[in-house]
């Protein structure tokens, strides 16, 4: 074996092992993710409270994937990892400590500005709010409380990066559970007693967020801590590190702005289809983010050191065979994550929800939603690869102009089938839109990275393509045998939704490993390994 394959085989099993490691971080917040979502199906459903909790969330969420883990996570993350291989220790700390003042001033500086101006916010984003008596006040309310959430959220991306930077990802990724445990604890408790004192019991999930937010800070510090970091408040907005951050971050923000125009689209037109759709969707969006989470975010974090090393090396062979290897890891994820998740979407939406105040038709309304996001998980997750390689390489205007086609292509679809289709058009048209971001940017890549084996990654989707539609088949199966556990009580449909998942996921294994993908025993051997060790 020559030492160049050496080294790309070296870059695929660190970029397995630590998105393995992430991967099973990510899980763990996911699962609880869905715990805290079951908690506000049960106790509020899918309407008023929760529609209004939706919307306030939304708001110093778009501003935190504006300012705050999107953008300044990569920009942070290319720069950093550039002094931490070039420059020496004592200027990579001196570089965080610089950024970690600076984005406490600006993010603070947002923050207030949002919260004095929280109600035109609301009636900006959800104009239709207002033909409901109090939605509209108790919106902004909610948004008031958690728009501090920015600040914190922000600074644990920033703490993430760092060590992630020095290999360090299962406690920042486990990190996210703290956010989801201080949500169900603190926000439930707040919930049930805030009634009491003529307080609405959603204003408790909301200081629940909040609560969550410091939490996800504070796990990663003493971590951080035994990296060797020592925080020295400084601000100097001439450091050279801090500039090309921002150099780095406003064209990605430029970007993501796209992306949370879609989202203002996408919340003003669910606003003003019936009431319960705001609610349905961000179920159904949940859900599917779970294996987003888990495979697509997973890689991404394990991958983007790896990239940027290799970039600030100048190893473009590298770069090229990370990234392939990379992109058909996700892949041989998501796409039977996507069959499944089709073929599953009533079952598992019923499992999961269809609890107190979550009502049968609640479900059949989210499962659509669900379907209709799942035809684009694959091109989600793979532009959490994709992204990075262009910060990887300084060059983030691509990811812009895809974003803005994104956008257009977007309300384009919605304006075209939001009749036809009421709230099931936003779902499928954000799944249509991404699918049109990876295309754009699979094609740029391509030509930036003077071409990568287009056949051994067509040839690597074949074999995940067949072997899921044999679990899809699988499936099917499946389902018929066992209609009568999955349309039981609560403990008959959990057996019935797990033997399904579990005998899927054994077929698709197996079908895999018969057609010998090489990153998909790369993984497994991985696993098996590790557990050699015990």
């Amino acid at each position: 074996m020559s030492k160049k394959a050496a080294t790309a085989g070296s870059s695929t099993g660190k970029i397995a092992r630590s998105a393995g490691a992430v991967g099973a971080a990510v899980m763990c917040s996911r699962v609880l993710g869905l715990v805290r979502e079951q908690v506000f199906a049960g106790l509020f459903g899918a309407g008023y409270a929760y529609d209004a909790f939706v919307v306030a969330f939304r708001i110093p969420n778009l501003l935190r994937d504006l300012f705050g883990e999107g953008a300044l996570s990569a920009a942070f993350v290319t720069v950093f990892s550039d002094y931490d291989t070039n420059k020496g220790t004592e200027m990579t700390w001196q570089l965080a400590s610089n950024v970690l003042v600076f984005i406490s001033i600006l993010l603070s500086t947002i923050t207030l500005l949002g919260i004095l101006l929280a109600e035109p916010v609301v009636n900006l984003l959800a104009p239709d709010f207002s033909a409901i008596a109090g939605k509209t006040e108790l919106t902004a309310l909610l948004t008031r409380i958690m728009f501090p959430f920015l600040i914190v959220v922000a600074l644990a991306a920033v703490v993430m990066g760092m060590l992630n930077t020095k290999g360090k990802f299962f406690i920042p990724a486990l990190s996210s559970s703290f956010f989801n445990l201080g949500s169900i604890i603190g926000g439930t408790s707040l919930a049930l007693l805030l009634p009491k004192f003529d307080i609405p019991a959603i204003v408790g999930m909301a200081w629940g967020t909040l609560i969550g937010g410091l939490l996800q800070l504070s796990v990663q510090l003493p971590t951080l801590w035994k990296t060797g970091f020592r925080f020295k408040p400084r601000l100097n907005l001439r450091d050279p590190g801090l500039r090309r951050i921002l150099w780095l971050m406003l064209p990605a923000t430029v970007g993501l702005s796209a992306t949370q125009i879609n989202i203002f689209v996408n919340t003003n037109f669910a606003s003003g289809c019936a009431e319960g759709s705001v609610s349905w969707l961000n179920y159904a969006f949940r859900m599917v983010q779970l294996p987003i989470g888990v495979f697509g975010v997973a890689f991404s974090v394990a991958a983007m050191p790896v990239l940027a090393r290799h970039a600030a090396e100048k190893d473009l062979k590298g770069l090229r065979t990370t990234f392939a290897s990379s992109l058909v890891m996700v892949f041989s994820l998501t796409i039977p994550a996507t069959v499944g998740l089709i073929l599953l979407s009533r079952p598992i939406i019923r499992l999961i929800f269809e609890h107190g105040a979550f009502t049968p038709a609640d479900t059949q309304q989210t499962a659509q939603a669900l379907t209709c996001y799942a035809y684009g998980l694959f091109a989600y997750s793979a532009v959490k690869i994709m992204v990075p390689v262009f910060y990887a390489l300084n060059d983030t205007k691509y990811p812009v102009i895809a974003s803005f086609l994104a956008v257009f292509a977007n309300i384009i679809f919605i304006t075209l089938t939001i009749d036809i289709l009421t709230f099931r058009s936003i779902a499928l048209s954000t799944s249509c839109s991404m699918g049109l971001n990876f295309l754009f940017l699979g094609t740029v890549l391509y030509r930036k990275l003077t071409g990568f084996s287009l056949a051994c990654l067509g040839q690597g989707v074949l074999k995940i393509l067949l072997a899921s539609t044999a679990m899809g088949l699988g499936v099917i199966g499946l389902q018929y045998i066992l209609e009568p556990l999955l349309s039981g009580e609560i403990p008959l449909q959990l057996a019935g939704v797990f033997t399904v998942i579990a005998c899927a996921a054994l077929l698709y294994g197996l079908i895999l490993h018969l057609l010998k993908l090489p990153e998909f025993d790369e993984v497994t051997g991985k696993i098996r390994r590790r557990f050699r060790r015990y």
